[in-house]
């Protein structure tokens, strides 16, 4: 008998203390032998890209990295991965001719600059703290800027 409370205790307590999940997507049933919630989709926790396809899974998300793009030029396409990063950042365009890259930390500092030399330029990122940083893309000579990204360095 002990045990039996133990147990209805236990649940009790739980399910005081359980996680919410608001959700566009599910439904809820109940009758007098139980109860179930579902919702339908996960949400995302990874997107990985090798800059033609993306995976993208998960079920929690524990982190929410919220990022900005402005876009100062639209014409000029661009897009940078993986965002958040931990070893190697991915700058990939098709306009790369007259373009260069400026890598600035959480206090405007420069922590890396350079052209981009073709497609798809990657910046060893590793040796960086972690934080939120800022790229922009600006053409060579420097006239105005093309982008300016926000992205986040862990680990």
């Amino acid at each position: 008998m002990k045990h039996l409370l133990a147990c209805i205790a236990t649940v009790t307590l739980a399910t005081s203390f359980a996680q919410e999940v608001v959700s566009t997507q599910g439904d809820s049933y109940s009758n007098s032998s139980g109860s179930i919630d579902f919702t339908i989709g996960e949400v995302v926790i990874n997107t990985v890209s090798d800059g033609t396809n993306d995976l993208t899974q998960g079920f929690h998300q524990t982190h929410w990295y919220f990022l900005e793009l402005e876009d100062y030029v639209p014409e000029f396409e661009a897009s940078i991965y993986p965002n958040p990063t931990e070893d190697v950042l991915n700058i990939r365009t098709p306009y790369f001719d007259d373009a260069r890259y400026v890598l600035y930390d959480e206090r405007g500092r420069i922590v890396a600059e350079g052209l981009l030399p073709q497609e798809v330029t990657s910046i060893p990122v590793s040796h960086l703290l972690p934080g939120a940083y800022e790229l922009t893309l600006n053409t060579l000579d420097n006239a105005g800027g093309l982008k300016r990204f926000k992205l986040i360095k862990h680990k």
